[in-house]
């Protein structure tokens, strides 16, 4: 495939890039009294506004002209038919599988694989939570611990923050640093005998969790003696040589593929934790709204289809309209724990320089994407938002529906939410900043030192995303579309997502540095850093 700079339907794009950037929101909204129909799409019980954005129906044409020439059909049948679309590890990536139903034809071939594990999650987590299944002095487990990191951690970690309205399993606790000021107050507080240990690697080698996991170990050990390993320990692994030699037994071990990527494995038996803390059904509405989801972006036409649309916005804003970065803005609570997964899920996967062919790519790939509660980030760093001289895109995040009883708070929380998109869509104007001033009081000479201040551009582009409450199943469909957005893109930019090379490096480093390996390789800065935080004397072989 050619760079996708290359081809006339870029060129074209960029010619309405060109064309937009003296179009104000404002004059836009003014001129298409449909506006607010024209882009809007519902699917899955999602509502999606893209009115702010900086988008008009001949902008959205070539854009959808510009996947067309990308093949992004044909890339989205090569990844649900299970082709090797992470073409430099040769795999396949059919995370949609984890969440088909047991009956589904397109999956047959892993399907049955998938459900085999599945079946057997749900009887261990039953038998947990029930108190049927002990630990080794016979009482019930109220706690358990999940040692993982990246996608081991994050996604699990993201859906019990985000259910939690619906836990009534154990407690479960997440620790992914090996930073020890993470899992020692942990440890501090819950009693060995009550407590669950899952060790979630699929190689049994990340070096933070078989950290935390050997110190874990040794707090279990202490109290209870070696023999309540087997008892206390479950490994999510594909390593059972790695998993034997740590004492946790083959029932106790539940296996993914080669085809699951960390970030999106939470429907696999890395969501053990979330079966454990939500139950096996809320877990399988879980699935079955990222299941909805998938269908939906395979089926949908391109201006009907929400992982299309987003995925299209974003390449606008990023390579076209020079958005500096990708905000989220979720009016939620609930979902603090979003933004940390989905920078994983974007920065990990299209954080990439070169092409599928190996290619230095000559335009942007992914932005840099950050954000944080919407409510709380009015008072942080929506400033820069409103009036730095970058422009950032966001996407604003709001259920319909609250699951606490304070109706009036959540009423603010939904008008605070409309109310930003559309101040960073409005701006304010010289003419609107004095008429305001004037009303207030204010003589000539202080309106003309407090107008430049009080005056910002707007015309800043944002995507509001209804949900109508949050639930397992509508988190499903959301962590779907995400997923699919973030392979839009892909092909968009012609890089593989499913790859992750450049982490590779540190890990690699960060080895030789505690083995004292190859030091006279590194320089001379990391060999007296080295020295100075003292994880050797002499900084040198």
């Amino acid at each position: 495939m050619i760079s996708p700079v290359k081809t006339a339907e870029w060129a074209q794009v960029r010619a309405h890039a060109q064309r937009i950037a003296p179009l104000h929101l404002r004059q836009m909204f003014a001129d298409d009294p449909q506006r607010d129909r024209r882009f809007w799409v519902s699917a899955c019980g999602f509502d999606l506004d893209y009115a702010k954005q900086r988008v008009d129906t001949a902008v959205m044409q070539a854009l959808f002209a510009l996947a067309d020439a990308a093949q992004l059909g044909a890339w989205r049948q090569r990844l649900y038919e299970g082709q090797w679309v992470n073409n430099t590890e040769q795999r396949a990536a059919l995370h949609m599988a984890l969440r088909a139903p047991r009956e589904d034809a397109q999956f047959a071939s892993v399907c049955a694989e998938v459900h085999t594990v599945v079946d057997a999650m749900r009887v261990f987590s039953a038998q947990v939570r029930d108190g049927s299944l002990r630990g080794a002095d016979g009482r019930a487990f109220t706690d358990v611990i999940n040692l993982g990191i990246g996608g081991s951690d994050l996604g699990p970690r993201m859906v019990c923050a985000a259910l939690a309205d619906d836990q009534d399993g154990p407690r479960v606790h997440f620790v992914a640093n090996v930073d020890g000021a993470e899992l020692h107050p942990l440890l501090q507080r819950l009693e060995p005998a009550t407590t669950l240990i899952i060790v979630t690697s699929k190689s049994f080698t990340t070096q933070e969790t078989i950290a935390n996991a050997r110190r874990a170990r040794q707090w279990l050990v202490q109290a209870l003696g070696e023999s309540a390993v087997a008892d206390h320990f479950v490994a999510i692994s594909t390593h059972h040589a790695e998993v034997d030699a740590f004492g946790i037994t083959r029932a106790r071990t539940f296996g993914f593929w080669e085809w699951v990527g960390g970030r999106y494995s939470l429907w696999s038996a890395v969501g053990l934790s979330i079966m454990l803390a939500l139950g096996a059904d809320r877990f399988d509405a879980l699935r079955a709204g990222a299941y909805a989801m998938d269908q939906h972006f395979l089926t949908a036409p391109h201006a009907q289809n929400l992982p299309v649309l987003l995925g299209l916005l974003g390449v606008w804003n990023r390579n076209f309209l020079r958005c500096d970065s990708q905000i989220l803005a979720p009016y939620a609570q609930r979902l603090e724990m979003l933004v940390p997964w989905l920078q994983q899920l974007e920065m990990e996967s299209n954080g990439k320089g070169v092409d599928r062919s190996g290619h230095p790519v000559a335009y942007d790939t992914t932005p840099a994407l950050w954000g944080g509660i919407g409510c709380n980030g009015q008072h942080a760093y929506f400033q820069m938002l409103h009036q730095g001289p970058a422009i950032h895109a966001v996407d604003f995040v709001l259920p319909i529906a609250a699951r606490h009883p304070y109706a009036e708070m959540h009423q603010m929380l939904k008008a605070n939410c409309l109310a930003q998109s559309a101040a960073l869509m409005r701006g304010k104007t010289a003419d609107e900043v004095r008429a305001e001033l004037l009303a207030s009081g204010m003589d000539e000479a202080d309106i003309r030192k407090a107008l430049p201040h009080r005056v910002f551009a707007g015309n800043r582009p944002s995507n509001t995303l209804l949900m109508p409450r949050l639930d397992a199943w509508h988190l499903g469909a959301l962590l779907a579309l995400y997923e699919h957005r973030c392979f839009v893109q892909s092909v968009l930019w012609n890089i593989n997502p499913f790859d992750q090379w450049g982490v590779e490096l540190g890990k690699q480093l960060a080895k030789q540095l505690l083995r004292h390996d190859h030091l006279a390789e590194m320089d001379a800065s990391t060999r007296a850093l080295a020295a100075r935080v003292g994880l050797w004397g002499s900084g040198s072989d």
